[in-house]
């Protein structure tokens, strides 16, 4: 049985052109994109410094001081990666050329508000406009997108992402202090997964909670999508479990009729070094006992899932595609789908009826 997992490249490698240089730029925008060869032409960041460093350490031949200097020099087909905090995005979308194509960072946007502010100036200037959702594109996504695509697991009725695990916040100084932490930030990236096998959800409910001994805003979530009486769909997210490895996890399961798929996520494991991902799968068999199977795959979430959110948009650019998956149009259900959640988080549960 084939499993398939690798990303479609686009046949012309057009130039990007970046804009920010933080972390997520030198861990995972910038290898990923040399292990594939894409052509970083240009880079630019508030402090110019950041952009200098990244630009020697990754080859870039242009720095520049502002965007405008950078949209001025960039050639007709440009393709830009914006990589700057949600409240930016705007204001810079509107200095882009009109029709261009940029890749976003996720989240699109600090609230729903955003969301809709950024969608009217991507569909206003008429951008070709993706967000970086890349937890689609990793290879044990893919490879059970392969799986159930193909009908090997029957039909799909059962999906789920469970993380136990202790994830230190200080590694992300800009959204440390976030008042909406662990789903705008986090759970974000389930509920865009889930989105893109099993469609947008009919209804939400979540509860996102704090720590009493962190002064973060929350970093636990329970989060259940509904799509109705037989489809399961469940995120369930503990950032706190700092009791050892013994009893952490980190996967996504999807059941069928017919078989299963687990895959671990090793990166959230000993973040952030990781441990290595396993994939693995059960196709049941009439007259068999069942039996789990793995199958190695190449590559990682960090950073190969980044090659997989530009060259989607790429191949859409250049016309070798119809589809974008992570298009500002899609991402925006996505959005909806978290602002659901806090409202559902804040309005609570139903009161039990305690009058015996």
């Amino acid at each position: 049985m084939e499993i398939k997992y690798d990303i479609s490249l686009p046949k012309e490698k057009r130039p990007i052109y970046i804009i920010g240089a933080g972390g997520i730029v030198r861990d995972a925008h910038l290898p990923a994109y040399q292990k594939v060869h894409f052509q970083v032409a240009g880079i630019t960041n508030r402090t110019r410094q950041r952009a200098e460093e990244l630009a020697e350490r990754f080859q870039i031949p242009s720095v520049y001081d502002t965007v405008e200097e950078m949209v001025a020099d960039a050639p007709e087909h440009a393709v830009y990666d914006l990589t700057l905090m949600p409240n930016q995005f705007v204001p810079t979308l509107e200095k882009l050329p009109d029709g261009a194509a940029v890749l976003i960072q996720k989240p699109m946007g600090d609230d729903y508000q955003q969301t809709l502010d950024i969608l009217e100036v991507c569909r206003r200037k008429k951008l070709k406009a993706a967000i970086n959702c890349q937890l689609r594109f990793a290879p044990y996504v893919m490879a059970a997108k392969s799986l159930i695509e193909g009908g090997h697991i029957g039909e799909l009725y059962d999906m789920e992402v469970r993380l136990t695990t202790y994830t230190p916040w200080e590694y992300f100084p800009n959204v440390v202090n976030h008042s909406r932490l662990e789903i705008q930030q986090h759970s974000i990236h389930y509920m865009d997964l889930i989105r893109s096998f099993l469609g947008d959800p009919q209804t939400v409910y979540s509860k996102t909670l704090r720590n009493p001994g962190k002064p973060m805003s929350s970093t636990r979530t329970t989060t259940i999508m509904d799509y109705g009486d037989a489809l399961h769909a469940v995120i369930n997210a503990n950032h706190d479990h700092n009791f050892g490895a013994q009893n952490q996890e980190s996967f996504i399961k999807w059941e069928g009729t017919k078989g299963a798929i687990k895959a671990k996520m090793g990166l959230l494991l000993n973040y952030p070094d990781g441990v290595p991902d396993h994939f693995e799968y059960c196709i049941v068999k009439e007259g068999e006992t069942p039996e789990w199977k793995t199958k190695a795959l190449e590559g990682s979430w960090f950073p190969d899932a980044f090659v997989g959110t530009m060259a989607s948009l790429m191949r859409y650019v250049e016309g070798s595609t119809d589809s974008l998956p992570t298009s500002v149009e899609d991402v925006a259900r996505t959005m909806a789908t978290v602002e659901s959640a806090y409202a559902s988080s804040a309005k609570g549960g139903e009161n039990p009826d305690y009058s015996i």
